[in-house]
This record gives C-alpha cells, structure tokens and sequence, in this order.
C-alpha cells in the first residue's frame, strides 16, 4: 500500500474518531434502582452527571441502603450507556478491542 493513501486513511479515521467523541458527549442514560427511589444520569464519557432521590429514601437512620441503592442506579446507568455506544459506535470500532465495550 502506498504511505500517503495510508496517512489519508489515518486523517479520515482521526476525523470521524473526533466526530463520534463528540456525539459520544451528548449521549445521556438514566438507571434506577428501589422502585425508582434512586435515579442516576450518566454521559457517553461515563461521567455521573445528576442524582436523584426520593425524600423517602433519605434516612439518617440506614445510610448503607441507601449507598447501595445509589451504586445499584449507577450500574444500571452505565449499562445502558454501554449499550447505547455500542448501538452507534459499533460498526465503526468493532474489532479495535476498547476496554469496557465489548464490541
């Protein structure tokens, strides 16, 4: 193959690796947890972006309950967020072996 069609193909993949960052950033998933007591939003940079908590769940009382339920939402967020990049990502990373995305 020829070094410049190479160096061609290498910009156009770092142009639509950038692209696909940025759409990336602007994906969101929600997951809950305890009958929807807690809930949690996560971005496709896997950042903790809100929490929400029903008054009902907040007792001084059992804070560990209430640690998990927030772990439990968060998990499930993430999930989904994998799942979402995956679903728009994935024809274009799929066999580049990126940690945590399975594809």
């Amino acid at each position: 193959m020829n070094p410049f069609d190479m160096v061609k193909n290498l910009a156009g993949m770092q142009s639509q690796l950038k692209a696909a960052q940025e759409k990336l950033a602007e994906l969101e998933a929600e997951g809950s947890s305890g009958g929807n007591m807690v809930q949690v939003t996560v971005n496709g940079k896997f950042e903790l972006v809100d929490i929400k908590l029903d008054p009902i769940c907040v007792d001084n009382r059992d804070v560990p309950m209430l640690q998990d339920l927030i772990k439990a939402a968060h998990h499930a967020a993430l999930e989904k967020i994998q799942d979402e990049i995956k679903n728009q990502l994935g024809p274009m990373v799929a066999g580049m072996n990126i940690p945590g995305m399975g594809v």
